[in-house]
């Protein structure tokens, strides 16, 4: 029987195993210009592969590097992509029927990872280089825990040690990832911590009780840098962890042409930028080929608003200052988020390829409070069936907003967004939005004024 292509007859997407792409995308190559380097904080030269040695294996290093547009993903790395790849991609019906919208909504789902969010994507090829090169322990931070949860899972495969430093707004709530990461073998710790130096002088000012993404980092770096069996691993914002994720975009792109539709919105939420890189960048090169024209846009919550209220400029990846100046949308490395329920997002910089393509005009940003994202959530949860992970609803609640505006001026849009990750572990935030004692976070400018005037003259 021919296959009817018309998508007003399809609900889930799916590609068979032999149809995974096995190569992933550097969008490098392919922009009009190539994003500035990162810089080392001494000499303020650029930084070279020597500099990032003592942290990262040489595979990830020329990966961060590369001017190749696509690289070859190991044999062995796609034995294990293999659990769960290719995700699917759903029609939203259930929630378009509630919208009462023409638009269509399609969906990339990555919770059906073994860790049960896009995070798997990177971290098991960031253990497998580790192995490769001989490392026996890998340390990492973590926010709201799905990138721990991913890089525990994928050390238990290599054989190899994780040491994790997990939020300490996170760590409080959200115990049932920390067990997580605890069954997959890894030694966890609330982070500001007592275990490294950072810890202690960080931890020692009470604004910092709560923790952040940029202490954490700190933590995790300093320890890495004195091992030499150890090495450091990032969930988000270099090049090499967003190079991981295309595969979901490079997926989403075979899956769309199967039913030969094409988005004109792709929307994703930010906060270093994997999971939306991931999704995007195929779509940008398809775009920058003038094979489709979507409107590509990020969403960051209201609290850590890096993209849109950020400076773009040269700025410390932790808050420590132990790790190169890279030139990114920020709000100062001395920045303290709100202990907000998408604590993935809580970063106070945005990825540099990402804020170099959003200063290109290839993007757009939106920033939501949280209040929305859960209303989104619920009511994507009660039409859809599945609990999203706080990331995600930021998009969500953004996708809602378009298809209610297509309701309204009958625009035919198509829109796709990642739902990276499932929040069956964030239900303490659902229980708080849900008894109506969840709050917005209003910023002001002088909010961030200390942090900001705090930047690296660069």
């Amino acid at each position: 029987m021919a296959l009817d292509k018309n998508p007003k007859s399809f609900t889930k997407i799916t590609l068979d195993e032999g149809e995974m792409p096995t190569q992933w995308y550097n969008i490098i190559p392919d922009l009009p210009s190539p994003p500035p380097p990162p810089l080392h904080p001494g000499t303020l030269q650029p930084v070279g592969p020597d500099d990032l040695a003592p942290l990262f294996p040489m595979d990830l290093i020329l990966q961060e590097v590369s001017s190749e547009s696509y690289i070859d993903i190991p044999g062995e790395v796609l034995d294990i992509y293999r659990q769960w790849r290719p995700s699917p991609l759903y029609r939203a019906r259930g929630l378009e029927k509630a919208l009462g919208t023409p638009a269509r909504i399609y969906y990339k789902y990555e919770g059906v990872s073994p860790a049960g969010s896009h995070k798997a994507n990177t971290s098991v090829p960031q253990a497998y280089y580790n192995k490769k090169a001989g490392k026996k322990k890998i340390t990492t931070e973590t926010g709201a825990g799905q990138w721990g949860t991913a890089l525990s899972y994928a050390c238990s495969l290599f054989g190899l040690e994780c040491e994790i430093w997990q939020v300490g707004g996170s760590f409080d709530s959200k115990p049932y990832r920390r067990l997580m990461m605890e069954v997959f073998g890894a030694k966890v710790h609330r982070s500001p911590s007592n275990v490294t130096e950072a810890g202690r002088r960080l931890g020692a000012d009470p604004k910092n009780f709560s923790g952040s993404l940029g202490i954490a980092i700190s933590e995790a770096v300093e320890i890495a840098a004195q091992d030499p069996d150890a090495a450091y691993a990032l969930g988000s914002v270099l090049n090499h962890v967003l190079l991981h994720q295309t595969i979901i975009g490079e997926e989403a792109l075979r899956q769309f042409a199967k039913i030969e539709e094409t988005p004109t919105l792709l929307v994703g939420c930010t906060g270093g930028g994997s999971n939306f890189a991931g999704l995007s960048f195929p779509f940008i090169r398809e775009k920058l080929k003038g094979k489709m024209n979507p409107e590509i846009r990020a969403v960051e919550p209201a609290s850590c608003p890096s993209l849109t209220r950020g400076k773009y400029a040269y700025d410390f990846g932790d808050t420590a200052g132990m790790t190169p100046l890279m030139k990114m949308h920020t709000l100062g490395h001395d920045f303290i988020p709100d202990p907000i329920h998408a604590g993935g997002l809580r970063y106070h910089g945005m990825s540099p390829l990402i804020s170099h393509i959003y200063e290109l005009g290839l993007m757009t940003a939106s920033a939501v409070q949280q209040t929305e994202c859960f209303e989104a959530a619920i009511k994507f949860a009660r039409t859809e069936g599945i609990v999203p992970a706080p990331e995600p609803t930021h998009a969500i609640a953004i996708a809602i907003r378009e298809a209610l505006e297509a309701k309204k001026t009958g625009e035919e849009k198509v829109i796709l967004t990642a739902l990276c990750g499932h929040g069956h572990f964030d239900l303490a935030a659902y229980d708080q939005f849900l008894r109506g004692d969840m709050k917005d976070s209003v910023l002001k400018d002088s909010d961030f004024e200390s942090a900001l005037a705090a930047l690296p003259r660069v």
